[in-house]
């Protein structure tokens, strides 16, 4: 008698079989289940356990895993670059509402007139009070949307203006070597003379940075054309990129992607 068959009958026994057939039933029954145990682990094969839905709850699980990771990753970087952080294309509220439009597209003013240091300076500078006036002495001299530039004038106090392209301070850039290297303004600040209130042009993470470093024929222009808004290279920009990049003594890119440029 196979060990296991007094149970077996028990159960057989409760569940309403002839008390003779009972131990018969009961030890075929465990017999055969033995059998098939047998018969399984000489072929190499281990009896099954799970239902076979189970491989597809598993691999439902692991491709839809996976799809989470990659959209929660999706989501961050598109939180990350998009305008709500970047601040691109939003127009900073200012003291005054000026016009790059205006003074630099309209009238034709210089980027130099009031970014003084452009070119000998890490910092573009900013034009004191004195230089608005220059012209505001005579022009709209009794505008009330200029009251705050006279109303610095006479107090002697700057005005607080809201820095547009702002760098952590953990990055080093200098505006006089790209000016001088022949970088446009356009390049990194865009149409500026199209702007009626000036906002951010380019998101400014490193990457964005590293775009020209490592391919800088591809930004440059002659040095008297730096300032010029809407310039379009006379040839092919990658022949004229090249031309400038020997004529301008630039280094090659490995030490222009060298982490201490940017990081001092």
């Amino acid at each position: 008698m196979v060990a296991g068959c007094p149970r077996m009958a028990a159960s057989a026994l409760k569940r309403g079989l002839p008390a003779s057939k009972q131990p018969q039933r009961a030890c075929f029954h465990l017999a055969g289940h033995l059998l098939r145990a047998m018969r399984l682990e000489k072929n190499g094969a281990m009896p099954q356990i799970f239902k076979r839905s189970t491989n597809a709850i598993s691999r439902l699980t692991i491709f839809g895993g996976i799809f989470v990771v990659a959209a929660v990753a999706w989501g961050w970087a598109a939180v990350v670059y998009s305008p709500f952080v970047t601040g691109e294309r939003i127009p900073l509220d200012q003291p005054v509402p000026f016009s790059h439009a205006h003074h630099a597209g309209g009238i034709g003013i210089d980027c130099r007139y009031c970014h003084t240091t452009v070119e000998v300076s890490p910092f573009a500078g900013i034009p004191p009070t004195a230089t608005c006036m220059n012209c505001h002495k005579q022009v709209w001299r009794d505008s009330e949307m200029l009251e705050t530039v006279r109303a610095s004038m006479r107090e002697n106090q700057p005005m607080r203006w809201n820095r547009v392209n702002n760098l952590p301070d953990f990055v080093y850039f200098d505006h006089s070597i790209h000016v001088n290297k022949g970088v446009g303004c356009e390049t990194c600040h865009g149409r500026v003379d199209l702007m009626p209130l000036t906002w951010k042009h380019a998101d400014m993470h490193m990457q964005w940075c590293l775009e020209c470093h490592r391919h800088p024929e591809q930004y440059l222009r002659p040095r008297d054309q730096v300032f010029t808004m809407g310039w379009n290279p006379p040839t092919d920009q990658d022949t004229l990129g090249r031309q400038l990049v020997a004529k301008y003594h630039i280094e090659p890119a490995f030490k222009l992607t060298n982490c201490s440029i940017c990081h001092r």
